[in-house]
């Protein structure tokens, strides 16, 4: 089935405030009014956002939100909901509209398409075989799977009987796999016995094997096999039998209804330092939270509407990073998902950062999500659209592109705007149907637009698995910024004293809660570890853990980690302008600065650098560096150290892993700040030892020349 010609296409934010004016009778002048309309009356803005996205409940609730302060609050007391149900309930429409459910692709080029009916009929049959293996209602399923469209079977069956899902990526290793998992005590583990990876087979028999025998509360395992692995786990049950059951008992299944703050799923803080914290989520909260960040604010409709239709939604993520949580969400508001699985760089022997944009042009994306470095290394490389685009791959489908996991930069965004404008035609234009823009038709042409690519800039968190700031369809755009505080937040940004700041840097806070905030910690004796996590600085009021900005016409810029700034003589910056002015050097491919100021001595700063290939360490560089940061912020953030290395240590989420290497150079022990297992590269963090060892040593034979010693 193909949409209606030349159909208008309307922002998805447009269309409920639309609703809000005809059947509330509210009308705001600016995005401002809306959005403090929606942190003011929380019963008003959520029970909208509840019958406009028309949830379902057999039994009715008696109140919106009851109790608090925070983190004491409960969400729609009395309604049920399932995260599953949610999802099935767009199958008839969408598969009656000819769209698919998911579309997948490997590195190895193996292309599936996953149709609504199918779908649904392998949720349904792993959901009877989980519970032919007596998994009940809040059991914990545990995957250690990669971004597949068995994933997202898998996570939705266990969602469907209301067993709590929980996933770690194949990349982990063993011991930060049980780190996780050994918290929440499974009842099943699925696992793929192997995967393919940077042009690389890579079998995981062995480990799965290790994690079987490492977790006494397992009761089946059941295997994703692959051509990778070098042996069967012997005694686990196959994943493709249990979901190829067709019969009257599959085709009469549907998901439970459970209570609204039912628990859905465990994610996982990165685990800095000590054991990652079990943060634990409820269906309904995510569910509202979810559908009014990626309709409304991401603009990405059902893919079977006439105002969305042959809609796309990619972002590319690991199973280890919350984004994969986002990605899955796109199903929940009946969009087509389009996941790949593999490295976004080629391989190490044949680099290659066009990838990905084969892959969306083949795969007619029309949404392309990725963290922030993704689009500084495609940069870095000297990826080419065009050129791609003249040899017949065919990028102006992207109408928007989502950004997250860290400040994107403003050259890189300026960057990817002359690449997308040099294709022609592309996105829908942000003024809407007033200026002639128009939908696909059958999402087979390029829709037409009237200003630059879109770039949807968002910053959440795993935390409560959900964005505090993000984009809107209609907003100016300002490279470097995000457009607005998305609508239900009541976030600011704060003084050490509690005062509200515009146009100065200040702490994260939301100060009203959000329905997806942790329902809580496992085996979280009560509430220690989450009021030390969100409520210890400000009591009864959310601290994120980030410096943000807020400019007096809404938008928004995050300045890094609040545990990781940098305070010179009185003055604080984020790292990531930091990061930014000195990124934006051809020769560096990645960076990292500490500032080891504390207890009111002056600051010593070194700032560590990874050259690009066959760039040489000189006298001259340092001092482009130095400049670099001289001109764009201060010279008082000159480094007082410049030291080239191999890697910067990152998490396995890819986060720079500041305060760790900051606690390592004032002398903590490494096993005390840092655990390695978390490690995305544990490898780098010997030299990173003998560095903090000579730096301790020369300061304490030299004490005026490092005042933190």
């Amino acid at each position: 089935m193909t949409a209606p010609a030349h159909s208008p296409y309307i922002p998805q934010i447009r269309l409920y405030q639309d609703w809000l004016r005809e059947q509330r009778g509210l009308r705001f002048a600016d995005y401002d009014e809306l959005w403090r309309w929606s942190t003011t009356d929380l019963p008003a803005f959520w029970q909208s956002i509840w019958d406009y996205f028309q949830m379902q409940s057999p039994t009715p609730h008696r109140a919106v939100l009851e109790g608090g302060p925070m983190p004491d609050c409960r969400w729609f007391p009395g309604a049920h909901t399932n995260y599953a149900r949610q999802v099935l309930r767009h199958a008839g429409p969408a598969h009656a509209a000819g769209q698919p459910a998911i579309l997948s692709e490997d590195e190895r080029g193996r292309v599936r398409s996953l149709s609504w009916p199918e779908l649904r009929r392998q949720i349904a049959s792993l959901a009877l075989a989980l519970k032919d293996m007596g998994v009940q209602r809040g059991d914990r399923v545990a995957a250690y799977l990669p971004n597949v469209p068995e994933t997202a079977v898998a996570f939705l069956a266990c969602a469907s009987i209301g067993a709590v899902w929980s996933v770690c990526a194949p990349d982990m290793g063993t011991a930060a796999v049980l780190d996780r998992f050994k918290q929440i005590e499974p009842k099943v583990l699925i696992a793929a016995d192997g995967v393919h990876y940077g042009g690389k087979p890579l079998d995981r028999s062995h480990t799965v094997a290790e994690l079987r025998a490492a977790l006494p509360s397992l009761g089946h395992v059941i295997t994703l096999r692959t051509p990778y692995a070098a042996e069967r786990v012997a005694g686990a049950a196959d994943f493709e039998a249990l979901t190829d059951r067709d019969n009257a008992a599959t085709a009469a299944f549907e998901p439970d209804w459970l209570p609204f703050d039912h628990p859905l799923w465990v994610v996982y803080s990165s685990g800095t330092t000590g054991l990652p914290k079990p943060i634990v989520h409820g269906h309904g909260g995510i569910l509202m939270t979810m559908l009014a960040a990626k309709i409304l604010h991401n603009d990405i409709g059902p893919s079977y509407a006439p105002n969305s239709f042959g809609e796309r939604f990619h972002w590319y993520s690991s199973t280890g990073w919350v984004m994969w949580n986002a990605q899955v969400a796109g199903l929940a508001g009946g969009t087509t998902i389009v996941l790949y699985d593999g490295n976004p760089g080629g391989s190490k022997d044949h680099p290659d950062w066009h990838v990905l944009w084969r892959f969306a042009a083949r795969h007619r994306v029309t949404f392309f999500g990725a963290g922030a470095a993704y689009y500084a290394n495609c940069m870095k490389a000297g990826v080419d659209l065009p050129a791609l685009q003249a040899e017949g791959f065919d990028l102006r489908r992207i109408r928007a592109l989502g950004v997250t996991g860290s400040p994107l930069a403003e050259d890189v965004q300026r960057w990817g705007s002359a690449q997308f404008d040099a294709l022609g035609t592309t996105a829908v234009s942000p003024a809407g149907p007033s200026q002639g823009a128009k939908a696909p038709s059958g999402g087979s042409e390029p829709r037409e637009r009237g200003g630059p690519i879109w770039w949807c800039n968002i910053s959440g968190g795993t935390d409560f698995c959900g964005a505090f700031i993000g984009g809107h369809r209609e907003l100016p755009q300002v490279p470097g910024q995000m457009q607005c505080r998305q609508l239900g937040c009541a976030v600011e940004a704060w003084s050490e004293d509690g005062r509200p700041l515009i146009g100065e840097v200040g702490e994260l806070v939301c100060t009203q809660p959000i329905p997806s905030m942790p329902l809580y910690f496992w085996n979280d004796e009560g509430k220690q570890r989450y009021l030390s996590s969100y409520f210890d600085m400000y009591p009864g009021v959310w601290r994120h853990g980030d410096w943000l900005k807020i400019g007096a016409d809404g938008g928004c810029v995050i300045f890094g980690r609040s545990d990781a700034t940098i305070n010179r003589h009185g003055l604080r910056m984020g790292t990531s302008e930091i990061y930014a002015a000195v990124e934006a050097l051809p020769e560096v491919m990645d960076s990292l600065v500490v500032d080891l100021e504390y207890l009111g001595r002056d600051s010593y700063m070194p700032l560590f650098v990874v050259l690009r290939p066959g760039v040489d360490w000189s006298d001259a560089l340092r001092e482009r560096i130095a400049g670099a940061i001289r001109s764009a912020l201060s010279p008082r953030f000159v480094p007082d150290e410049i030291v080239p290395v191999a890697e910067i240590p990152r998490t396995l989420s890819g986060k720079k892993q500041e305060l760790p290497i900051k606690k390592l150079l004032l002398g903590q022990p490494l096993d005390k700040v840092v655990n390695r297992d978390a490690m995305a590269n544990p490898g780098c963090l010997g030299w990173y030892v003998a560095f903090a060892q000579q730096h301790l040593a020369h300061a304490a034979a030299h004490p005026a020349a490092h005042p933190t010693a």
